[in-house]
């Protein structure tokens, strides 16, 4: 073979290499084996096993910020509540003196409501006009009983005054002329001397109940349900020198006998009287009454109690809200 060894060279190179092995071995066998140094052994105390420890969790770091340290909020002081006492009831202070009690009562009648009885014209049914009212009378009870006209005779001979029913006539306040109306069927009667049980009102003087006079009845206005609603008094020379007209409520009338007679009374002072509005025919009625009695003085007495009872509530309430 060309280019390599040839195999007889093989054979020699492969025991070549078994000799140096084989020598090596050898010379280990023939030296001995090589001693390791001494070393003193330290004997180091051996702890006696424990229980295994738990690991902790480890430790937070704290990491700084680039910015600005935070100013730490205040903490909010802790109030303890305390129970609020009920303050002691107060004294309410005395009421003020009630204002004194009115004088007079007065009601407004509208002219349209009512309509002056005296010398208004009596007319039939068919529109003629037979006579003028001159006068009414009244019982014991205030109820109007009879009705006075004066008929007319020509150009005014022949007058005569005769009495009419009040249930025959009609009364008509907004009519321009001739506001009553007489039933065709009421028959006439002549007058004569009032009986005690009735009374003519026109003329007529009011009293008081001490006997004391008030004024004169000049009128009573009458409404449309022919029922009897003011009487006008006039009172020149019982109270002042100066001529005075008032109206007083038909109601605030009061009938009584004396001396087998009827007599109105009206229980209004020299104060009232001077206090009431003038009566006037061109302005609203403005009809009087006197004012009634003052209260008991039991309710007067009770209020300053009933204050007292209610500032105490009151407080006892507001004790209870701040709770």
């Amino acid at each position: 073979m060309s280019g390599g060894f040839s195999r007889p060279a093989w054979r020699l190179l492969l025991l070549a290499v078994f000799a140096m092995f084989a020598l090596s071995g050898c010379g280990s066998l023939l030296w001995g084996p090589q001693q390791a140094p001494i070393v003193e052994a330290t004997i180091m105390p051996v702890e006696p096993a424990s229980a295994p420890v738990a690991a902790s969790e480890p430790e937070p770091v704290e990491t700084e910020t680039a910015g600005p340290e935070q100013p730490r909020k205040p903490k909010k002081p802790v109030v303890k509540p305390h129970k609020v006492e009920p303050p002691p009831p107060v004294a309410a202070p005395a009421p003020p003196p009630p204002p004194p009690p009115p004088l007079i009562v007065l009601r407004t009648i509208e002219r349209n409501d009512a309509r002056a009885l005296l010398d208004s014209e009596v007319q039939k049914p068919d529109g003629k006009v037979v006579g003028r009212a001159v006068d009414m009378t009244t019982d014991a009870l205030g109820k109007p009983r009879e009705i006075v006209v004066n008929l007319q005779g020509f150009l005014g001979v022949g007058d005569r005054k005769v009495i009419f029913p009040w249930g025959a006539f009609r009364f008509t306040p907004t009519a321009k002329s001739a506001p009553i109306t007489l039933n065709p069927t009421a028959a006439p009667t002549p007058v004569a001397k009032a009986s005690p049980v009735q009374l003519p009102l026109i003329d007529t003087t009011v009293e008081r109940s001490n006997g004391g006079k008030v004024g004169r009845v000049i009128d009573v206005l009458i409404d449309a349900n022919a029922q009897p609603q003011a009487v006008v008094l006039d009172v020149n020379g019982m109270v002042s020198t100066e001529r005075r007209t008032i109206a007083a409520n038909w109601s605030a009338l009061r009938f009584v006998t004396k001396d087998k007679e009827l007599h109105p009374l009206l229980d209004l002072s020299d104060a009232q009287i001077n206090a009431t509005p003038p009566y006037a025919s061109d302005k609203p009625i403005r009809a009087v009454s006197p004012a009634p009695p003052p209260a008991p003085p039991a309710a007067a007495s009770a209020a300053p109690a009933a204050a007292a009872s209610a500032a105490t509530a009151i407080a006892v309430s507001n004790a209870r809200a701040a709770r």
